[in-house]
């Protein structure tokens, strides 16, 4: 199915796959291609014959055309991009690449009040593979051009001439009207991208698609192979950027529509065709780092209370319950699969806004965005998935969560998903219930472990109303006791304490929330518990 509905209607000449080949065969055919040509570069050149010809420089642009593009590449063996990047960039390690940055007066629209301006990412460092950088201004098509004396390298010892390199990804700003010229977005590296609300600071990662995460052969790496940026009109709050996929298994045609203000708004409409059959993949994709905190703590010596920008998973599934699942740092590879026949919305919340919690001076965890996925359109059975992966650092993302849907992905046809995405301080949408606002896990004596889980609501301060309220609490080993509620009106809270006796298992599954004439007054909080 097309991606877009407008595309139906589309009066624009769309050049059907046997013209796109015929021509690509014919270019390869007058540059005379010998046999002693690697056969990756040789792929490499076809790939930017077949882009030259539907979305390259000077061309009329149009979205089906890279939904296209998406299609002609499925039909051929996947061949990645041509690195070429001598080792003064692959040798960097990250402070030296932070000494790249483009001169700020060659920014895209800068000083043109078109509410954006665009910086080009140099490639280096962990970014190496090149993408193709396109703008779209007046419904044509033109290729952002890489030039060395565009970029300042601080202390590094560069080359005073450089082949065309090309680029990394793009970092967009939003125009200074009301303030300092503050980071929208940033999309670098294979499919990753990052975004933040006014005020926040960059934390958590958003992925425009997952591939066989946990897979035995391992992970697969899709990446945005190039980039198509609508120029905004004039003070505008919205850009919207296309984007071409490309992997083994699978290529894609992508349109973000972004909207920055005191939240920023991520609309993804993506269509997946895949080169062979895929059912291990991951749509709405987001990492974030969990190093320690009151639940998950594992011996850590730190000076710091705490360490996350993600203190929890949040999902409102198909039949309206509304889940908590705190986020952990387990001792060994943890995948929770929570069974959904059709996602209302899902996502990684930092809900602890307060510097004490974590006493941290450099990093701001408190500052870090939420992200919220919201299914557009039905996305029909599936599971969110998370997975929490052993990490003794602050610095990697160990937590990684998305929607695996259980229709796989079938070669010879077209899968498309809709979704809106917020970055944002807390979601737009939130329960009419009671919430979790802190899990705590302590030893009590021999294999006993003591919780104590915080719930929060302004209905706590109504004494008449907290008679009635009982804990509903399940364990899937082991033996609850000493199960206590106490409630501290003054704070609106609600506090529940129990141990957990595992005997001789190592893990436990458990489930609480509080009832009211036996109806849910709280969201479920669920936890897997691990020795």
């Amino acid at each position: 199915m097309p991606m877009h509905p407008e595309m139906n209607n589309n009066p624009d000449f769309v050049p059907t796959r046997r013209s796109v080949l015929g021509g690509m065969a014919g270019l390869g055919a007058g540059l005379g291609f010998m046999t002693t040509v690697p056969v990756q570069a040789q792929e490499q050149t076809l790939f930017q014959q077949s882009l030259g010809v539907l979305l390259g420089d000077g061309r009329k642009f149009s979205a089906a055309n890279v939904l296209e593009l998406a299609r002609v590449l499925s039909k051929r063996p996947y061949q990645g991009p041509v690195s070429q990047l001598s080792d003064v960039f692959t040798n960097l390690d990250a402070d030296g690449y932070a000494q790249i940055k483009a001169q700020q007066s060659t920014f895209l629209w800068e000083k043109e009040g078109r509410g954006f301006t665009i910086e080009p990412l140099h490639r280096g460092f962990a970014f190496q593979a090149p993408t193709a950088l396109h703008v779209i201004e007046d419904g044509l098509i033109r290729r952002i051009a890489y030039e060395r004396n565009k970029f300042d390298f601080g202390k590094l010892n560069v080359p005073e001439t450089l082949p065309n390199l090309g680029f990394s990804g793009f970092r967009l700003f939003g125009d200074a009207q009301d303030g300092p010229m503050r980071e929208v977005a940033v999309f670098q590296g294979a499919t990753f991208y990052r975004s933040a609300a006014r005020n926040q600071v960059i934390g958590a990662t958003a992925r425009g698609l997952i591939m066989k995460l946990g897979d035995q052969k391992g992970e697969e790496f899709p990446s945005f192979r190039a980039f198509w940026l609508e120029k905004p009109s004039p003070a505008s709050d919205t850009i919207i950027i296309h984007a071409l996929l490309d992997s083994e298994s699978v290529t894609g045609a992508y349109r973000f529509t972004i909207k920055s203000g005191e939240v920023t708004i991520i609309d993804t409409e993506m269509t997946l065709i895949p080169r062979v059959p895929v059912d291990n993949y991951g749509i709405g994709g987001m990492t974030a780092t969990y190093y320690f905190g009151p639940n998950s703590r594992r011996n850590i010596d730190d000076v710091r209370a705490a360490a996350y920008e993600s203190s929890g998973l949040q999902i409102k599934n198909g039949n309206d319950e509304w889940v908590w699942r705190p986020l952990n740092n387990p001792q060994a590879l943890q995948i929770s699969v929570f069974v959904d026949p059709s996602p209302r919305g899902f996502g990684l919340l930092q809900r602890d806004r307060d510097f004490a919690t974590f006493l941290d001076d450099e990093q701001a965890f408190e500052k870090r965005p939420t992200i919220w996925n919201e299914p557009i359109g039905e996305w029909s059975a599936g599971s969110v998935q998370l997975t929490e992966i052993p990490s003794d650092n602050d610095v990697n993302d160990n937590i990684v969560a998305f929607w695996r849907p259980k229709q796989p992905l079938v070669p010879d046809q077209e899968h498309s998903f809709v979704y809106r995405q917020f970055w944002c301080w807390q979601p737009p949408e939130r329960p009419s219930l009671a919430v979790v606002s802190g899990t705590r896990i302590g030893k009590v004596s021999g294999k006993k472990r003591r919780f104590v889980v915080e719930f929060s609501d302004d209905r706590f301060k109504l004494a008449d109303e907290l008679s009635t309220i009982k804990p509903s609490l399940s364990s899937s080993i082991g033996t609850l006791s000493r199960i206590k509620v106490i409630f501290y009106p003054d704070r609106h809270l609600c506090r529940v304490s129990f141990d957990l006796d595992p005997g001789n298992d190592t893990m436990s599954e458990l489930r609480l929330l509080l009832t009211k004439n036996d109806q849910p007054t709280s969201e479920t909080w669920l936890y897997r518990w691990t020795a």
